[in-house]
């Protein structure tokens, strides 16, 4: 168990795991690890207890799996960004033609066709 500092409660409240610090009592709040909740559900002897610690030690499991899932997706995030960032160059290259060939130079032409001597 460990108390929590000011940024992580701020973090916390920002992030709707609590609604606001006056719910928290003015108090900064003490918190578990998931080794610590495990150490609660060896000593806490109730029925009630240990549903609600085995109850947080498989969120605890969500959690880690889902980081694991979001670690992927991160992954995948960073290569298309690799990947975008290589294409801009030839992305911009391609809207310059692209604006040439929509905006044609409006220098006069030379006739073409039959031209008689003077």
């Amino acid at each position: 168990m460990f108390q929590l500092n000011e940024d992580e409660t701020n973090n916390m409240v920002s992030q709707n795991a609590i609604p606001s610090k006056q719910h928290l009592g003015g108090h900064l709040p003490f918190v578990f690890t998931e080794h610590g909740v495990l150490m609660l559900a060896n000593v806490l002897k109730s029925e009630s207890a240990m549903q609600m610690s085995i109850y947080i030690i498989e969120i605890f499991v969500r959690l880690r799996e889902m980081l694991l899932t979001h670690k992927d997706i991160l992954l995948k995030l960073e290569q298309l960004e690799k990947q975008v960032i290589q294409n801009s160059g030839d992305i911009n290259r391609i809207f310059s033609a692209l604006k040439q060939l929509l905006n044609p130079p409006s220098a006069p032409r030379p006739r073409i066709g039959f031209k008689i001597k003077e």
